[in-house]
């Protein structure tokens, strides 16, 4: 997770008033992780880990800048493994990551970055085995959050590592050249966690995390908003070689991802 010293969002989130944060609840039973399993950690040989989720039964979400080494160097897809739902040592799923792709309008800038990085920092992991199971659903995509909503996430993160921590309520402060202000509680290890937005009763994925920042003194969360980033993404992921024994399948915007409905960009 990188800190992100972000000036012109001050004027944004000090013409709001103070917003109750709900605390992080660690998910440390199988009836609390309900709901939560496609989510997990990725973890990064010689490096540490980030989160992600699961979007399709072969796909993975998380931060483009999970994919580069303390060097600025891409990571290699052996050095990848994703641990659904890992908490204390055992893992709902485990798979190895046969290729990552990021968004092909990131410009990884080390540990500074800016809003135009942060506005694309997504990345999409191709798992070497799918994952179906009942308890492991891919989420759905949502639409873009507006200010004032309330949204949740759940990630891991430096001294909790070991378990997802859910933190069910925390508010969309607005929006700015593509990143989303959140007042959501993340630390290092959290970048590529899901936020998600509940539509029907079922959580969808509404942004990513990608830094954390100061704001007027504040710490908040920043994110990317996926509505055209991750278009452009799977898009991006289509073209790139095909992993052997098939082509790729792509996604619906708002749509279950495990069903290879033909993605159509909606700008």
């Amino acid at each position: 997770m990188r800190q992100f010293f972000l000036a012109a969002m001050m004027a944004l989130a000090s013409a709001l008033p103070a917003l109750a944060q709900s605390d992080l609840v660690t998910l440390q039973t199988r009836q609390a992780s309900t709901g939560w399993e496609a989510v997990g950690r990725l973890d990064i040989a010689g490096k540490g880990f980030c989160t992600a989720a699961l979007i399709r039964e072969r796909l993975i979400l998380t931060a483009a800048h999970c994919l580069y080494d303390h060097d600025g160097a891409l990571i290699t897809a052996d050095r990848f493994s994703f641990r659904a739902g890992l908490r204390d040592g055992r893992a709902a799923a485990t798979r190895n990551v046969l290729r990552a792709v990021g968004h092909p309008g990131y410009i990884h800038q080390g540990d500074t970055t800016d809003a135009a990085a942060v506005a694309m920092d997504i990345a999409v992991l191709e798992l070497d085995r799918p994952i179906i199971e009942h308890r492991l659903q891919p989420y759905p995509i949502a639409d873009r959050p507006l200010a004032g909503d309330e949204v949740g996430v759940v990630s891991y993160g430096q001294g909790r590592e070991d378990a997802p921590s859910l933190q069910e309520v925390c508010t969309v402060l607005g929006r700015q050249t593509g990143v989303i202000v959140l007042t959501c509680d993340v630390d290092f290890g959290s970048s590529g966690s899901p936020v998600f937005t509940m539509r029907g009763g079922a959580p969808q994925i509404a942004s990513v995390v990608s830094a954390m920042a100061l704001v007027d003194g504040r710490k908040v969360a920043l994110g990317t908003s996926l509505e055209g980033p991750l278009h452009v993404l799977l898009a991006h992921f289509a073209d790139a070689p095909a992993r052997p024994g098939g082509g790729q399948r792509l996604i619906t915007h708002g749509a279950r991802n495990d069903i290879g409905a033909k993605f159509i960009t909606v700008d």
